[in-house]
């Protein structure tokens, strides 16, 4: 075989590789730029996902950010209605109590206002017989006073003072008998200590007359007590004040004489260093509604 025919053969061969070769690269690169066009397609796909997942989330966010706003003000108008109610239970307590509680218990009865003969206390409750003077003779007082009294000589006890009931409750035919008793034996000089039936604080059922075993029924001396030096440092505290001070315009000065007006008042009276009968009418019945707290 000559030379050009090798060199044909050759030339056959090399140009049919190249073209093999060409058209390999070819293929490769319309693959490449296949899957380059499928992963731009990918790409817009996934950022168009993206983007639209963002503005889902800006739309939660927005709706709750919303909704968070609309739960604090119903939690606002919640709360102000909690307090509207609050309120308007605390009026309707103070009503009933207004309701419940006689209005005559902070009244001012020597020789102003009048209590008839019908007029008595709710109920009464026996004052327990270690605290009463006299052995076998019944005490009663006010029931819803009976606890402050009870704790007030309790106390007293356990101070080592021999603290007495010599009266508390009377009705208004017990007061007028013994008015009737005084006038008898002392003649008009009794109005200076003992009050009219009708105008006494013992018919409220809230006043007691304190006594101890040395000094007795007459009362002689009791200023002169320890007992009395007891009550008048705390006989507040237990919502009792003294209803007779020296120089009152009404009854000779009565040490033994005590009025339960509740602690509220009782408080005020001794932190101002005032006496009952010193306070305008309308200033004291403030504190009925809180009597018996």
């Amino acid at each position: 075989m000559n030379k050009n025919a090798i060199f044909g053969i050759v030339g056959v061969l090399l140009l049919a590789g190249i073209g093999a070769l060409a058209y390999q690269v070819y293929a490769l690169s319309s693959a490449l730029s296949a899957e380059r066009a499928a992963f731009a397609e990918q790409e817009a796909l996934a950022k168009e996902t993206e983007a639209r997942l963002a503005e889902q989330l800006a739309a939660r966010i927005e709706e709750a950010s919303s909704l968070a706003g609309k739960l604090r003000e119903e939690e606002e108008d919640t709360a102000e209605l909690t307090k509207d109610i609050r309120k308007l239970t605390g009026t309707v307590t103070t009503l009933e109590k207004l309701t419940r509680t006689d209005k005559q218990l902070l009244a001012k009865y020597s020789k102003v206002y009048f209590l008839n003969e019908n007029y008595s206390p709710i109920g009464t409750e026996q004052v327990p017989e270690e605290y009463g003077f006299q052995e076998g003779r019944v005490y009663e007082i006010h029931e819803s006073v009976a606890p402050f009294l009870e704790k007030l000589l309790k106390e007293a006890a356990e101070d080592e003072l021999n603290l007495k009931v010599a009266s508390a409750y009377r009705s208004f035919e017990s007061q007028g008998a013994l008015k009737s008793a005084y006038s008898v034996r002392y003649g008009s000089g009794a109005n200076a200590f003992s009050a009219d039936q009708g105008y006494s604080e013992h018919q409220l059922g809230t006043t007691v007359d304190f006594t101890t075993p040395t000094v007795g029924g007459s009362f002689a001396g009791f200023q002169r007590t320890d007992e009395y030096d007891w009550l008048m440092d705390n006989a507040w505290r237990y919502g009792f004040v003294l209803s007779y001070p020296p120089g009152n315009t009404y009854y000779q000065y009565e040490p033994w004489h005590w009025r339960f007006v509740g602690t509220k008042l009782a408080k005020r009276l001794h932190e101002d260093d005032m006496w009952f009968y010193d306070l305008d009418q309308r200033v004291i019945d403030e504190y009925l509604v809180e009597l018996f707290d």
